[in-house]
């Protein structure tokens, strides 16, 4: 029987692939220079990395998988913030913010590129990318799930991972228009969500 041809997700070792990385800064600076995302072509995006769309193509699908291997990224940031010394001794609260802040300042040299991702996957005829959208924030939350070293099962890890996702969510939505000085209002932000999410979970008996 012939097996089937599915897509492996890129392990942590595989996100920052050098080819990976050159193919998608190349996308990056055309976009930068475009003015837009939107702008990006492809085949452009093979000819200026030195590369044919053959070989282009082993690594990435389509335009929208280049913008996922930017957030591919910003996620081997984020999974890299767990290696600092004494990281298990902080609280979780301090676990997530630091995670959570790596994976933004990680995309935060190209802020404006993102948005023009986002609304390219929100076109109408898009349906497959809003769902490779929803998996990916699946995806980005386990993560920092896992960073944080998070212990809950069952039920309350079911309640924590959709508190994470509205907390990290609302954090995404708020930082890509904040133009504050190191993002500073996002900072204070994420720290007041995680607070709170803090105090209600000891109010509830949840533990932190």
């Amino acid at each position: 029987m012939a097996s089937l041809d599915i897509p492996v997700e890129p392990t942590p070792d595989e996100l920052l692939d050098p080819v990976r990385s050159t193919i998608v800064q190349t996308a990056l600076t055309l976009a930068e220079r475009a003015g837009s995302w939107d702008a990006v072509h492809v085949h452009v995006v093979a000819r200026e990395a030195g590369i044919s769309l053959a070989a282009l193509r082993r690594h990435f699908q389509d335009k929208d998988d280049i913008a996922e291997g930017w957030f591919d990224i910003a996620d081997a940031e984020l999974l890299s913030a767990g290696t600092q010394a004494g990281w298990g001794e902080l609280e979780i609260r301090e676990r997530l913010y630091r995670a959570i802040m790596a994976w933004l300042d990680a995309l935060a040299p190209h802020r404006r590129l993102v948005g023009g991702m986002l609304r390219y996957k929100l076109h109408p005829e898009h349906l497959h990318l809003q769902a490779r959208g929803i998996k990916r924030i699946s995806r980005t939350v386990q993560w920092l799930r896992d960073v944080a070293l998070m212990p809950s099962v069952g039920w309350r890890r079911e309640l924590e991972e959709a508190t994470l996702t509205t907390i990290y969510l609302t954090t995404f939505a708020y930082w890509l228009t904040d133009n504050s000085p190191g993002s500073q209002r996002t900072r204070r932000l994420l720290m007041r969500l995680l607070g709170s999410a803090e105090r209600r979970a000891k109010w509830l008996g949840l533990g932190v």
